[in-house]
């Protein structure tokens, strides 16, 4: 058996990721959840011979001195895929994210309007938050491809790594990948500002030093979009001004109630029919109160402004949960489990 051969089955399955683990056979995660393919085990031997395949030397040398090692590679009859090997027990294991030929259609996913506004700012900061496999990528691929398709831009995304690759379209897009094109998100947004771009995508706001260079990109005529693992615009916003020192956090404040357009915290939550699952999002697009409440300190009024936005388009979590549930996508229990308060259910 093969690489392709099992990201083949993989995609057939309708699965989102692949691990591969010595001496077990291939899991899949569909819908969310785990499940063991019905093929045989892959011995240690066999598993290491069948990543190594795939490696260029350099990749070979990183990955036996670090034990670690992330990439992303094009199969031609399959698509595009972010492989992620390491080492368990001593030996090798692999985390595929499954790639797709077609780049994700804004309309499709089932985003906003209400964003759509946002991105006709020349510039600010457009945040995508939520906790790891919940489409955060996607998000951001399908608005770059909305982008691609209207107007004529320049793009430079930074990637760790590069999911989908972006046709030369209206826009120009340059994608640049971390440890292929770079050495790191914060030092490529700042080579970024001389490429002379009208939108810089950064695939995740990790460090200080990323968050800040975002912030100066902002407020120097730019649109930034980018991804933080953070839960809610009020989480969103603390976690940018505490990870920097408290001398600091004044300026910091005063900086993000500028240059913030919007921000959209998503889940995925399992179907009703047990076929894929459904996008639910918090929206928070920025307005004179919301600057306000963030350059005061008080971020965790910022649920309030969402309540009352709804003639901007914004949404609370908990609303869109109800909504799912009420036009049939989700079940109880789904929604019993994913809102904050139970009290909108109840109502």
């Amino acid at each position: 058996m093969t690489i392709t051969e099992i990201l083949a089955a993989a995609i057939k399955r309708g699965a989102s990721d692949v691990h591969l683990l010595s001496d077990l056979q291939p899991a899949y995660r569909v819908n969310g959840y785990i499940e063991m393919a019905p093929s045989p085990p892959i011995p240690a031997d066999d598993l290491e011979a069948m990543l190594d395949a795939i490696l260029t030397d350099d990749q070979r040398a990183t990955f036996a001195e670090t034990r670690e090692l992330c990439f992303s590679q094009n199969l031609d009859e399959l698509g595009f895929f972010r492989f992620n090997l390491a080492t368990h027990l001593g030996r090798p294991e692999a985390a595929i994210r499954i790639g797709h030929k077609e780049l994700p259609d804004y309309d499709a996913l089932g985003l906003p309007e209400a964003l759509l506004e946002c991105l006709q700012s020349t510039h600010g900061l457009i945040l995508v938050t939520g906790p790891t496999g919940v489409g955060k990528t996607t998000t951001l691929n399908a608005i770059i491809h909305r982008i691609n398709r209207a107007e004529r831009k320049k793009i430079v995304t930074i990637e760790d790594p590069v999911e989908f690759v972006h046709p030369q379209l209206k826009s120009l897009v340059v994608q640049r990948e971390i440890g292929l094109d770079t050495p790191g998100f914060h030092r490529a947004v700042i080579h970024a500002l001389r490429q002379d771009p009208d939108i810089i995508v950064i695939g995740e706001m990790r460090d200080l030093e990323t968050i800040a260079a975002a912030l100066t990109a902002a407020e120097t005529g730019h649109l930034v979009l980018a991804t933080l693992h953070t839960n809610g615009a009020a989480g969103t916003v603390s976690r940018i001004v505490d990870v920097f020192p408290a001398q600091q956090q004044a300026q910091i404040r005063l900086q993000l109630a500028s240059t913030l357009r919007a921000v959209i915290t998503q889940k995925l939550l399992p179907r009703a029919d047990g076929e894929g699952r459904v996008l639910v999002y918090e929206l928070l697009v920025m307005n004179a109160a919301g600057r306000n409440i963030i350059r005061d300190g008080r971020a965790n009024q910022l649920p309030n402004i969402i309540q009352t936005g709804a003639s901007l388009g914004m949404k609370s979590m908990d609303q869109m949960i109800r909504e799912a549930y009420d036009a049939g996508e989700i079940t109880w229990d789904t929604a019993c489990s994913a809102v904050v308060d139970p009290k909108v259910l109840k109502r």
